[in-house]
């Protein structure tokens, strides 16, 4: 078996194993399940070592035939390049922090949990290295089904309306995108990703229809604005590990689509409607900083800052440029660094107190200092404060964006930079309620610091918010000729619409 093959599936070995397995042995159900996340981690990080980061091409490329019919030829095909290298190392890392996080938190139903997160890996870890569109297509529809239980069953008391909301917007954006691969699927006779982009010449007036339907699906993902609505209720209501994993890992499918099939096939459409997107990108910036400095539930807080990452994100690819690129790609893993760690903070306070509310905090600097410092890492990397990642993923966006010929103008970035100060006052302001100042409530005196599992639950983030904000080259170098070559295919296309 070839090796993406079995860090894709081998997450299935660890839920099928875990099925044989009474519901009342829930530790060993437990350790089943970290150890098939840890395998699967170490088999990632055996792609890390066996990828070429001076090759821009797609490597380790496994292409099966699957289906062929009338016509239509599907086949199994996967393979990583510098655009997907580092979203599969930070799925593979977040699903073991993850399933430590419920080491305490899920007493109830703990051997479905554990299937359901198994196969929400699979999953994820399917769209980031699928190179057939049918084949993406089933892994993005997949991973819907695990967090749909995962909200649903372990979620809080609006769980329910929250886990359909979420299917509902999910699916609504994936129909579109279904036609859209089908008419590539026709046109081309393959739905290989390589294939089509080898020989595919569609005119523009069709790439823009088709680039709307890719973007419908993964727009909803990212989410953009408008179209976050079932962001903050999914966040809110999900269990602490599917928090950390819905912002760590499933936003980032949505950004991850756009930068491989809208900008790959449709480069002319892409060029076209850049500066409405990154529009869109910048008002989501704002809108989600205003938003987050108006929640008093901290969880919200940081749901709500998402939107407003994500818009970073979104405006750095499509600055269209290679600074804008690798910036956009890197922040990609930053939030997910970040913002996952502070659901982790979140969901750690949430286990002594069950309250997410800041006015019920106050003074835990003093109570729980090594939470408190940890706590702060996190808040100042989520504000993008230099020498830590957020800022190194920023300040390329900013600078990409800055210097886009596509965008034509520096009210994007100028605007955008706002959005870096609005970040240090929402969170600056919920750590300063949280943790400085008298203790605001009786029960918090008497709350226990972090136990040593939750600080090596943490650990593995803090150490990489320092890495890449001290030492991002190792980052940008994986990623560098794959973003400089889609940089090269876009500049080309640009220069041919003139």
């Amino acid at each position: 078996m070839d090796l993406l093959t079995l860090v894709v599936f081998f997450p299935v070995v660890g839920a099928l194993a875990i099925l044989f397995v009474r519901e009342e042995q829930k530790n060993a159900i437990r350790w089943l399940a970290m150890v098939s996340s840890l395998v699967t981690l170490g088999l990632a990080v055996l792609v890390l070592f066996r990828f070429d980061a001076s090759n821009p091409d797609l490597q380790m490329v496994v292409r099966v035939p699957w289906i062929e019919v009338g016509g239509f030829r599907i086949s199994y095909q996967l393979g990583v390049d510098g655009l997907s290298i580092l979203l599969l190392l930070l799925t593979a890392l977040l699903t073991p922090i993850s399933i430590l996080s419920t080491w305490s938190a899920v007493e109830e139903g703990v051997k479905n949990f554990m299937i359901f997160f198994l196969l929400l890996e699979t999953g994820m870890l399917g769209v980031f290295l699928a190179l057939d569109l049918f084949l993406f297509y089933i892994f993005w529809e997949f991973s819907l089904v695990p967090m749909y239980f995962l909200i649903g069953l372990y979620g809080g008391p609006r769980r329910i309306y929250a886990a359909i909301k979420f299917f509902l917007y999910t699916m609504a954006g994936s129909i579109l995108m279904l036609l859209a691969i089908l008419w590539l699927g026709t046109t081309g006779h393959t739905f290989s990703l390589p294939g089509l982009i080898a020989n595919t010449d569609i005119p523009l007036n069709i790439q823009l229809w088709l680039f709307l339907a890719f973007a419908a699906a993964f727009a909803i993902k990212v989410p953009m604005w408008p179209l976050h609505s079932w962001l903050p209720d999914a966040h809110v209501e999900a269990p602490t590990a599917g928090s950390v994993i819905l912002a760590g890992v499933l936003l980032k499918m949505g950004s991850y689509g756009f930068l491989r099939f809208n900008l790959s096939l449709f480069p002319e459409a892409a060029i076209r409607l850049a500066p409405w997107i990154a529009a869109v990108a910048v008002i989501g910036i704002i809108y989600g900083a205003i938003v987050s400095f108006a929640q008093t539930d901290i969880k919200k807080l940081v749901a709500f800052s998402s939107v407003s990452h994500m818009g970073f994100v979104m405006l750095g690819l499509f600055a269209l440029n290679g600074q804008g690129l690798q910036g956009g790609l890197l922040q990609m893993v930053n939030h997910g660094l970040s913002t996952g760690a502070l659901f982790l903070i979140v969901g750690m306070i949430y286990e002594r107190r069950h309250t997410r509310e800041m006015s019920e905090f106050g003074g835990l600097w003093k109570i729980m200092p090594v939470y408190a410092v940890l706590a702060l890492i996190v808040t100042l990397s989520s504000m993008a404060l230099p020498g830590l990642n957020g800022f190194v993923g920023e300040f390329t966006i900013l600078l990409g964006s800055f210097g886009s010929q596509v965008l034509g103008t520096y009210l994007f970035a100028a605007i955008a930079a706002l959005g870096v100060i609005l970040a240090a006052v929402y969170m600056l302001t919920m750590y300063q309620k949280m943790f400085l100042g008298p203790v605001g409530h009786e029960e918090n005196k008497g709350l226990r610091d972090i136990r040593m599992r939750e600080v090596i639950t943490l650990l593995p983030l803090v150490v990489f918010i320092f890495w890449i904000g001290l030492y991002p080259k190792p980052f940008f170098d994986l990623m560098g000729p794959s973003v400089d070559k889609l940089a090269q295919t876009l500049q080309a296309a640009a220069v041919a619409m003139r």
